[in-house]
């Protein structure tokens, strides 16, 4: 603690006491770039073993102690993430502070500092927790593999009214959101900044060490984990590689109405998470996705108006199985429920998930996507992915449930129940001629044969 005298002609003297804090925190030079290059909103694609996550603790942790009753917040894929890879971080670097007063609370992963400042950590997989407050600074970890909505409809209004900043840090997962609002900094726009940081430049991890990450790994494991590739395909994808080569193919853009069709519906209704709503019309042999809409905390009245409001000629709605289960609460089944809405659904065959992803591969060949009404929906059917065993380093047989999985759910629903059947259509119609012999014996007389 030092004492210091403030001295102004016809003024009195005044003694101001300032703390020396010196917080255990000693940048590298990259992490000194980073520190000294931020904006307003700042987006850093870094390689593994980077240092992102210190980084980003220590600069909350700054802001926090200049800003009096500010509030700041590190938000990860989920909550138990945000524990597992931020928690130890911000209690060792809070401790000098701590000296001065203030609390930590184990259970809500949050520190309160001597000044009315506030760090907390939060999880994606539960955005009510942060929805209506007010954040003067937001850390988001790894958004890659968030939901688009954490950032458009929580984060971005919430540091609004404070005039707050935002930092994204992660790794690439193909051209997702994350590479969406890394392209959008580095497009120079004001208060914007974004720099990509390669293990093969940063001289962070000994180039021996990389040789042997690229020996055991995947190739394009190691471009995106490692050379922070956007481009590489999503490690553990099930239909990153095919949505791909949709675009490519130029089935991903603008797709029309058509009127003289149907519109289908796929869903996937949550309870207590989202629910999914995909817009389909078979042309011939061709899907046409033309329309995708996704919320949670909704009832079937809500989904019901969505409908309408759309103002689709539908021809069917596909439910899943579980459509069928009563509620405790009501006694009534979903299914039930919802045709007293109006809308008569089609409950999907009960099929073990493995043939339902292999239906879906066959069946995305044949799609067209709206890139505009879908975006949601695609960007959740690019990062549908299998889980991963951290133990064995093995990806699991099972996918991974997260905010992708509710509009990837939607999707294979629609692809496993049997296809409206048209083949009568290209038949000759069987007449009753019984009807057709008692007309010509009737009128015989009047020689309509000549």
């Amino acid at each position: 603690m030092n004492q210091s005298q403030s001295k102004s002609p016809g003024k009195k003297t005044t003694n101001k006491k300032v703390a020396k804090v010196e917080i255990p925190y000693k940048p590298r030079p990259y992490q000194l770039d980073v520190h000294n290059s931020l904006k307003r909103f700042s987006v850093l694609v870094c390689h593994r073993r980077f240092g992102k996550s210190v980084l980003a603790i220590n600069e909350l942790i700054k802001t926090a102690a200049d800003k009096p009753r500010s509030l700041c917040a590190f938000i990860a894929p989920t909550y138990r993430q945000g524990k597992s890879i931020a928690w130890e971080y911000l209690k060792f670097y809070t401790k000098p502070l701590m000296q001065y007063g203030g609390s930590r609370n184990e259970t809500e992963l949050r520190i309160d500092l001597f000044n009315g400042a506030r760090i907390q950590i939060f999880g994606a997989d539960n955005p009510d927790s942060i929805r209506g407050m007010g954040f003067d600074k937001v850390v988001m970890d790894e958004y890659a593999i968030m939901s688009p909505r954490v950032w458009t409809e929580i984060v971005r209004p919430a540091v609004s009214d404070k005039l707050g900043s935002v930092l994204f840090i992660g790794t690439p997962m193909g051209h997702n959101q994350f590479w969406e609002v890394f392209d959008f900094a580095q497009r120079g726009h004001k208060d914007w900044y974004g720099k990509l940081y390669r293990a093969s430049e940063t001289g962070v991890i000994p180039d021996d060490e990389l040789e042997q990450a690229r020996a055991i790994m995947t190739e394009e494991q190691y471009q995106q984990e490692f050379e922070c590739s956007f481009t590489a395909a999503v490690s553990g994808s099930y239909y990153g590689r095919l949505i791909t080569k949709a675009d490519k193919e130029e089935r991903i853009g603008e797709v029309p109405v058509d009127e003289a069709v149907g519109v289908e519906t796929w869903w996937d209704l949550g309870i207590g998470d989202s629910t999914s709503i995909w817009f389909a019309q078979r042309v011939g042999e061709e899907i046409h996705l033309i329309d995708y809409y996704e919320t949670s905390g909704e009832s079937l009245a809500h989904y019901a108006e969505i409908l309408t409001e759309k103002d689709y000629a539908y021809s069917r709605h596909i439910a899943p199985h579980d459509i069928m289960a009563r509620e405790l609460g009501t006694g009534k089944s979903r299914l039930e429920v919802a045709n007293e809405l109006g809308i008569d659904f089609e409950v999907a065959p009960r099929l073990e998930v493995d043939h339902g992803i292999e239906s879906v591969r066959n069946t995305l060949k044949n799609c067209y996507f709206d890139r505009v009404k879908c975006k949601q929906g695609l960007d959740a059917l690019r990062q549908y992915r299998k889980q991963w065993d951290d133990k064995n380093q093995v990806f699991k047989n099972k996918p991974l449930h997260d905010w992708c999985s509710h509009a990837s759910d939607a999707f294979r629903y629609g692809c496993v129940h049997d296809p409206i059947d048209t083949s009568d259509w290209d038949k000759p119609i069987n007449i009753d001629t019984k009807y057709v012999v008692w007309k010509i014996k009737k009128n015989h007389k009047k020689k309509y044969y000549q």
